[in-house]
């Protein structure tokens, strides 16, 4: 069984991974476990996602401790840092790219960083770098109205299909401080609460949903179904 390490920036995505991810990995010979990055659970999960430079760090860590782990990350594009020394790579040089570029650009990048730090005898196989588009939240209008249900609030699944219905996929929901998916989330919820809704509507959506709507984390997901049989 190959182990692989997720790392995260918040509560959401950790229980994300260890309640639907890490259960339909596993069956599969992948022992997926979580990592929050920094202190995660001390900040609010709108600060911001940490800077890459201590991240990175943190990856290579494992990565050369253990030559049997694997490393993959889930961050949102959105609170993605663009500039100054917390900068991601590629994120800056994304904003010039078609929509359909912009992850690839991102993820490109982390792992030519990544690979950089390993040097040459790195086996490339144990990288896999994910950027969600926009955020965590656009994964949950995979199925409308199962989200709806799953939280309690049958009576927005207009307002949520409304929402998803003007865009392509749930992954071209914008991400500008008003209209992205959480901020659309929260104006139609007063007490939107991530950890909670959040967690509770992936689990209403599942992941089979999921991957035929968001095709950057259908790919995401078919890549680390692939790690069994990844070695050192």
């Amino acid at each position: 069984m190959t182990r692989l390490l997720i790392h995260v920036e918040g509560q959401t995505e950790e229980t994300f991974v260890n309640e639907m991810l890490g259960p339909h990995l596993g069956a599969l010979g992948v022992f997926a476990s979580a990592r929050l990055m920094g202190n995660a659970r001390q900040r609010d999960h709108r600060g911001g996602v940490r800077g890459w430079g201590d991240v990175r760090r943190d990856i290579v860590r494992h990565l050369q401790a253990d030559p049997s782990c694997c490393s993959t990350l889930m961050v949102d594009y959105y609170g993605m840092p663009q500039m100054g020394p917390k900068a991601w790579p590629g994120r800056a040089a994304a904003n010039a790219v078609a929509f359909e570029q912009r992850a690839a650009t991102v993820q490109q990048a982390l792992f030519a960083d990544v690979q950089a730090e390993m040097g040459a005898d790195f086996n490339a196989a144990r990288f896999v770098p994910f950027v969600l588009i926009h955020e965590f939240e656009a994964l949950l209008f995979s199925d409308c109205h199962r989200f709806a249900d799953s939280i309690g609030r049958a009576d927005l699944r207009p307002n949520l299909q409304a929402i998803r219905d003007g865009f392509a996929t749930p992954e071209h929901i914008n991400d500008s401080p008003v209209t992205a998916p959480s901020k659309r989330l929260e104006q139609l919820m007063r007490r939107y609460e991530k950890p909670l809704h959040g967690v509770l509507g992936a689990l209403g959506v599942g992941l089979n949903a999921i991957r035929g709507e968001c095709a950057n984390f259908g790919l995401w997901l078919g890549r680390l179904e692939n790690l069994a049989n990844v070695g050192p």
